[in-house]
């Protein structure tokens, strides 16, 4: 697949002011200020494939907003190369907005007191959207956004919802090959999340548009990407399946089993001593018991396996760590810093 996004060696830092105490300390930071260099982004290489959808992820200050800047042509790097759709963002800016939408959780493109259609029809000619093109456009974002509802209404008034349902078709108006968002689904419901995610699933697969989804709701990376990219302090942790990271620090797994008996305490027979090693009793109630084992310890079919030698079983379930938890764990534990791409590599 051709590549919509290559960053090599990507470099960014910013020179800030440190604030100086005492009586003159004000005056001095004025007349003779003292700079201090910070790092925002360091040694960053990446490839997104056309046509994928990957989540980039990381705590606020990883880097994130800055990596999205400098590949939408908004920031300039300090040093390292990179092309977006064939082009150099912070050279070919005007080129390369024709060929991207962007969509900001928290910020929005939409004239706040216009109604709906009059911000898209206003979008239409900044982007030189041809009319023919608009309307097939426009006919085909009020279906699947489901627009009609409030497309007459004054996006001041629109729920967080509506908005962020407007700003997608805002954003799509131009057929870009690449989107970009910025916590899509931030304050929303669970059902216009799930609208949002549908939307984003049906565009990546019908049009093929490539997707880079900068968020802090895990429950969408697993959702909607297969990939995922995690950054702290400007650098590159993992680059990655979501499957991978839970295979390689998701923890322990549970397994809900559910004896054929109708002695209510007949789940009280299994011992911690007579458990596999690795194995252990979370707990019990009646005939229902929650083993944790690990993912090293034993297969999740031997223990099966197990229990229906030892057992009669009406029914077995599994518990997954949530994919939130393992991120927070990796950051606490400082899983990643030095090591992980390679070993999940060799998974």
């Amino acid at each position: 697949m051709p590549q919509m996004i290559d960053v090599e060696g990507l470099n960014k830092s910013f020179r800030i002011g440190v604030k100086r105490t005492g009586a003159l300390g004000g005056l001095l930071s004025v007349i003779k200020p003292e700079l201090r260099e910070v790092q925002a982004v360091q040694d960053l290489s990446l490839k997104v494939a056309a046509g994928e959808m990957v989540g980039l992820i990381g705590p606020n200050g990883a880097g994130k907003s800055t990596s999205i800047k400098m590949m939408t042509g908004i920031l300039v790097p300090t040093s390292g190369a990179i092309r977006v759709a064939g082009l150099v963002p912070f050279r070919q800016r005007r080129d390369l907005a024709a060929r991207i939408g962007v969509v900001f959780g928290q910020r929005s493109q939409l004239w706040w007191d216009l109604p709906l259609i009059d911000s898209l029809h206003l979008l239409r000619y900044l982007y030189r959207v041809p009319e023919e093109r608009y309307k097939t456009n426009l006919v085909h974002l009020r279906k699947m956004l489901e627009l009609d509802e409030f497309i007459h209404t004054p996006v001041r008034q629109l729920s967080l919802g509506q908005r962020m349902r407007g700003d997608l078709a805002a954003a799509l108006l131009h057929d870009p090959e690449l989107l970009y968002l910025d916590e899509p689904t931030i304050g929303l419901d669970v059902v216009a999340k799930a609208r949002i995610r549908e939307f984003l699933r049906a565009i990546n697969k019908e049009r093929g548009t490539t997707i880079l989804i900068t968020t802090h709701d895990m429950d969408d990376v697993e959702a909607l990407c297969e990939r995922m990219l995690i950054i702290d302090h400007g650098r590159k942790l993992y680059d990655g399946t979501v499957a991978n990271i839970r295979e390689r620090f998701g923890g322990e797994r549970v397994l809900i089993a559910v004896l054929d008996t109708t002695d209510s305490e007949a789940a009280s027979i299994i011992g911690v001593e007579h458990l596999p090693e690795g194995v252990r009793l979370i707990r019990s109630e009646g005939p229902r018991i929650w083993l944790g084992f690990g993912r090293e310890s034993m297969p999740a079919h031997m223990l099966i396996s197990w229990l229906g030698e030892h057992y009669q079983l009406r029914d077995v379930t599994f518990q997954e760590p949530e994919i939130e938890d393992i991120i927070r764990r990796i950051y606490e534990e400082g899983l990643l810093l030095k090591n992980i791409s390679k070993e999940l590599e060799q998974i």
